[in-house]
Formats: C-alpha cells, structure tokens, sequence
C-alpha cells in the first residue's frame, strides 16, 4: 500500500482532473465511480472548475489512503 501511495505522490501534479486519477491509480476507480462518491460526499473532495472535478494531491492522498486503511474516505 504504501508503494502506491508513495508513487502517487511523485507522479501526481498538484491539482489534477478525474481522468488523470484514474490513470494514475491504474483504473483502482473509474471515473464515474469518482463523480458518483463525489455526490453523495464520499469522495476526494474535489473543487469544479468549468466542467472538470478537479482534486488536489495531498488531499486525494489522504482519501485513498483513509480506503485503504478500510475506512470509506468520506468527506463527513
């Protein structure tokens, strides 16, 4: 786990858009996966510039690694 983490915190730039997440996590989400979390405040918490979700590094980060560690990396 801490590999892939590790990982994305190299390979991440600052701010990226949800296609970017899924490529970067090898297809862990899909996209809509990621729209669908993001509705219901589950997901990364991401900021909607135009038409894109965009998430941050540091804060998908400590999402992806709240699921890993079993809890659902929610934003309540």
């Amino acid at each position: 786990m801490q590999l892939i983490l590790d990982s994305l915190r190299r390979e991440l730039p600052p701010t990226f858009t949800r296609a970017t997440a899924v490529k970067m996590t090898g297809g862990l989400f899909t996209a809509g996966t990621l729209a669908n979390l993001d509705c219901l405040g589950r997901g990364p918490g991401g900021s909607l510039i135009g038409r894109k979700m965009v998430y941050e590094r540091d804060s998908f980060i400590a999402w992806l690694e709240r699921r890993m560690q079993g809890g659902d990396g929610g934003n309540e």
